[in-house]
């Protein structure tokens, strides 16, 4: 198939096809993906050997740039294989691009490829002749982009040979946090000097960009302050009691806001540090609390209530001590109260009485297709069970469905379930999608001409990305937000960033071209020192203790349950138990949880390795880690204070049959 670009397209990708490094900049539905395509296709027609491949940040990604723009354009000619977390191509990954012109896949699954040493798995870099880098704005700290090309700029400042192309796509660069000129220009710098790449933008073909790229009307649907919270005041009265039980003197911030959950974290941390389960769980408790009081805020009282319901129904099975029997008596002495309240339809959530409104509004046309982004997956749940309850909504065919990210966790989804529910959405089965940031980005829906933000705090990025989703003609982009809250303050900062980001971007293209490469190679030369020195200290700090020095304590009941020698750790990810008294442990409370359901409960769940062997697989948080000189918590492996072996497969099996001759 031909691929037709407009002019504004074809003048960004020149650079490309002189085969320069560059970040191509174009707005959500400019056809940077298109773009894309197209040099992919010039360069495997006119380079020997050509090998090409596109990396996503997001699963759904894969599938939607495979099927609706490679495979069209470029399927009848070159060999594609798209490839994500649920394809088997994926444990052959070496193999595949060997066989193949061009793999789309997850940046995840191609830095697996990179560390893992098994010929038909590992790749290098040289292995490619063009890297394309989708939402390449992502490429910074220790992000799973920005890891890929940091490989690539230590290989050229080490004078690396048949180093690939590298083609970027954004549709911001974005500030970094920065709110002055200077801060932008410096952080869009860091973007160029991380990806190795110029960054272009149309300038002779603006006025059709704008035409191809028409703006969504902007709406605020501003909400009066909640002035009775009954069923909130009183879970902060529970709260209160759970503050004076403690007796620890400690100040909190205001309760229901981020700050407080900061500061229950911290107690958490404090309480397994000292051993003082008080401290420990009482601070767990509260941070449910603190989200029922989100939740409150965001959608219904009922929902809030069910969420603690669930929660303290996990918590009355395993009642330890005199603490455990307080926290649990106090949710009980008052469910019965909040329930009631939950009745008081007066006292109801004002916000979703506007985003009822405007959602009526909208949908009147029943052709509309429409996106409503939420904070938290508990939020997306909340707001469907509201959409499908609610008699206003079902009246203007509102056909709802929930989209949120990949992953085993009880409110994720599968792979194949965010493809079929995006699949509906785009024939028109759906119309309303409930979702959180990963919708943002790269969610390809021409016909989707309503986006909702609903108590949302995001940065400018992510508010032109959400923005961008809204790509038919005559589109709205509504905020509903509480009057002088912060969602409405930070909607403004980010107006405000995106202008800025636009004159940062600005302000690098004009720099001379010599001053702009010295720029880049200043950057890149500090970036190769710091991380070589952070290596340095991660490595020392791996170091710091034996790992049989180290005990594991659950988390829940401080009861000692592994050492570090028990683990061993599986393709740089997963971290198992291959100690075989593990699995009999009786004598810990949580555990019994652990062995009774297969996954995600407080330590974590088992995996099956090679179709053979089943082992316990451990969440890093669901334990402290005991040392010679104290207690430490970690919320990632990569945290913690010793060396974790390998897992070595047939050392494992031999050990467990140890008449089993593998020789």
């Amino acid at each position: 198939m031909e691929i037709s670009l407009r002019s504004y397209q074809k003048e960004v990708v020149q650079v490309a096809l002189s085969g320069e490094n560059s970040i191509i900049w174009l707005p959500t539905g400019g056809g940077k993906t298109r773009a894309a395509v197209y040099v992919a296709k010039r360069h495997l027609e006119t380079h020997p050997k050509a090998k090409v491949a596109v990396l996503v940040n997001k699963v759904h990604l894969v599938d939607q740039h495979y099927q609706n723009e490679f495979r069209p354009h470029l399927g009848h000619t070159v060999n594609i294989v798209a490839i994500s977390g649920d394809s088997q191509e994926k444990d052959f990954f070496g193999r595949v691009v060997r066989d193949s012109d061009l793999v789309i896949c997850t940046a995840q699954i191609l830095e697996n490829a990179m560390i893992n040493t098994e010929e038909d798995k590992h790749v290098e870099l040289t292995d490619f002749t063009l890297l394309i880098i989708d939402e390449c704005h992502h490429t910074h700290k220790d992000a799973v982009y920005n890891k890929i090309m940091a490989r690539y700029v230590k290989g050229k400042m080490e004078g690396a040979r048949n180093l690939p192309q590298i083609l970027g796509l954004t549709a911001s660069p974005g500030t970094g946090g920065a709110k002055t000129q200077e801060g932008a220009v410096n952080h869009v710098l860091q973007i160029c000097a991380n990806l190795d790449s110029v960054i272009v933008s149309t300038k002779n073909y603006v006025p059709e960009l704008r035409m191809v790229v028409p703006r969504p009307i902007k709406k605020y649907d501003i909400v009066d302050t909640r002035l009775f919270d009954p069923f909130g005041e009183h879970l902060k009265e529970m709260m209160r009691m759970i503050h004076g039980y403690m007796a620890s003197g400690i100040t909190f911030r205001k309760m229901g806001t981020q700050e407080y959950e900061n500061d229950v974290v911290e107690l958490e941390k404090k309480g397994v540090r000292e051993e003082n389960r008080l401290l420990a769980q009482c601070a767990l408790h509260l941070r449910k609390y603190n989200d029922a009081l989100l939740i409150n805020d965001t959608v219904r009282m009922v929902d809030a209530l069910r969420l603690l319901q669930d929660f303290y129904r996990t918590k009355s099975e395993n009642r330890m001590d005199a603490t455990d029997i307080f926290l649990s008596g106090l949710f009980e002495e008052n469910q019965v109260e909040l329930r009631l309240l939950t009745l008081d339809t007066q006292n109801e959530n004002p916000k979703l009485a506007q985003l009822q409104r405007t959602l009526v509004e909208q949908f009147q046309d029943r052709n509309s297709r429409g996106i409503l982004f939420s904070k938290t997956r508990e939020g997306t749940r909340c707001l469907y069970d509201w959409v499908c309850a609610n008699p206003a909504l079902q009246s203007v065919d509102i056909r709802a469905a929930i989209l949120t990210g990949a992953g085993n966790g009880a409110n994720h989804m599968t792979q194949s379930g965010q493809k079929e529910t995006i699949y509906r959405f785009r024939v028109g089965d759906l119309n309303l999608l409930i979702s959180t940031s990963v919708a943002e980005e790269g969610l390809d829906i021409p016909e989707c001409n309503v986006v909702v933000r609903y108590g949302l705090l995001t940065n400018e990025i992510a508010q032109q990305q959400a923005s961008g989703r809204a790509r038919a003609m005559d589109s709205v982009y509504s905020v509903v937000a509480w009057a002088g809250g912060r969602e409405m303050r930070r909607e403004k900062t980010n107006e405000y960033l995106e202008e800025l980001t636009e004159r940062a971007v600005a302000e690098v293209q004009r720099m001379e071209p010599e001053k702009f490469r010295r720029k880049v190679s200043e950057l890149q030369r500090a970036a190769v020192i710091e991380r070589y020195v952070a290596c340095k200290r991660r490595d020392e700090k791996r170091k710091r203790y034996d790992p049989s020095q180290v005990q594991f304590i659950c988390r829940g009941c401080f009861t000692p349950v592994a050492h570090g020698d028990d683990m061993r750790v599986v393709n740089n990810s997963q971290h198992v138990n291959v100690n075989p008294d593990f699995k009999h442990m009786t004598n810990c409370p949580v555990f019994l949880s652990f062995s009774r359901l297969s996954l995600y409960q407080e330590w974590g769940f088992e995996v099956k390795l090679r179709k053979v062997v089943v082992l316990p697989c451990l969440k890093i948080k669901g334990f402290s880690m005991k040392t010679p000189q104290a207690n430490h918590t970690a919320k990632q492996w990569k945290e913690v204070e010793f060396a974790v072996e390998e897992f070595d497969f047939t050392e494992y099996v031999s050990s467990c049959f140890l008449d089993l001759d593998l020789d």
